[in-house]
């Protein structure tokens, strides 16, 4: 068997640093500079850290360096905010295709990898990766590239297949495939009606021994507050949006007290399968953030550290957050209507050896004996 193209480049040891562009509206004409960040910005950092930002010239006004915080702001005039480069956390960057054509790409994403940009993970993602096989392979066409895009989420330490378009036709075609399996779900739930032009399988390790062989989870998903996530915890709530996940016993360890589980998801909320998973009672093995009912092992807000780090911005919240990993869940399998061409493909990424069954396991060292 050939061996499965790879791409990745090694992250710099520091990334590019980030500009926040703003344009100052009548609403805030004659307010000074620190009111204008400090009020508009609070979940970036405390007054203290954008005093500390101003005075470190990580400030312009209309192209000009401003270091005083009580300079009035004027109606158009345009503000940047320069984040300085920094170390982001630890992050795989050899990524497997899957598969590939001239219109969309599947990645196994590894455990450990973010997708898009976010909080500390500005460079280290899948989409900068992405991004810089497409300019090593560019020639004198570079604008006529393809720019291949994510065209949905994956949590930083689930793995698995991770569905990328590269074009605008097929990325839009996609995006109504996921659009139209979550909107099935606003009215009757049927468990075993067609899942649309898209199925994903996941693999799962989960805490505690389930009984029943097959369960059905329709728990809403919705949103609270919860320090250090800007725009909220996703947590099972009825007051939340539907959500419908599918769950297989695949084998019981007794001993180990875990069950590994197959999860079909026909929508795809945000966390969806670690928190139905942990709502009934098997939260993964490892999640340091949800547990039993599908939310979050700590709701204190009572304490607010006003703390911040070295470039004025709070330092990472001491409580677990969405992106932390130490979990076992992997994209297993995907059924897809081609974007383009119509023709059902199936896509499979590798499973990692702990998420294996005892009779896969075998076959797989089996297998492995014979190639030596």
């Amino acid at each position: 068997m050939a061996n499965p193209k790879k791409i990745g480049t090694p992250w710099p040891e520091l990334n590019d640093g980030l500009s926040y562009h703003d344009v100052v509206r009548p609403s805030d004409a004659g307010s000074t500079l620190i009111e204008f960040y400090s009020n508009k910005y609070k979940s970036s950092a405390p007054l203290q850290g954008w005093l500390q930002r101003i005075k470190n010239d990580q400030i312009t006004v209309d192209a000009g360096v401003v270091t005083d915080p009580n300079t009035l702001l004027r109606v158009g005039s345009k503000l940047v905010y320069h984040r300085i480069p920094w170390k982001e956390p630890d992050a795989p960057h050899i990524i497997e295709v899957l598969y590939e054509d001239d219109d969309i790409i599947a990645l196994n994403k590894p455990s450990g990898l973010q997708v898009l940009p976010g909080g500390l993970f500005q460079q280290r993602t899948v989409l900068t990766q992405l991004q810089w096989e497409t300019n090593k392979e560019s020639t004198s066409e570079v604008h006529q590239k393809p720019q291949p895009v994510p065209v949905h989420r994956l949590g930083r330490g689930t793995s698995g297949i991770l569905l990328c378009a590269k074009t605008k036709l097929a990325r839009a075609n996609l995006a109504s495939y996921f659009a139209d399996g979550t909107s099935r779900l606003g009215g009757k739930r049927d468990t075993n009606q067609e899942l649309g032009k898209i199925a994903k399988i996941y693999r799962a390790l989960v805490s505690g021994v389930i009984d029943d062989d097959t369960v059905t989870i329709n728990q809403p998903i919705g949103i609270v507050k919860y320090p250090g996530v800007a725009k909220g915890l996703y947590v099972a709530s009825q007051s939340g949006k539907p959500a419908l996940s599918v769950v297989d016993i695949l084998e019981r360890d007794v001993k180990e007290n875990s069950t590994l589980v197959q999860v079909k998801i026909q929508s795809g909320r945000p966390h969806q399968i670690r928190i139905h998973l942990s709502f009934i009672g098997h939260p993964l093995l490892g999640d340091p953030l949800y547990t039993v009912g599908g939310q979050p092992k700590c709701l204190d807000f009572d304490s607010v550290d006003e703390s911040f780090a070295k470039d004025g911005g709070y330092p990472r919240p001491a409580k677990a957050v969405p992106g932390d990993c130490g979990y076992s869940l992997h994209a297993h399998k995907l059924f897809l209507s081609h974007p383009i061409t119509n023709e059902l493909i199936e896509i499979n990424a590798p499973l990692p050896s702990i998420l294996q069954t005892l009779e896969e396991t075998a076959i797989v060292q089996q297998t492995d004996a014979l190639d030596y």
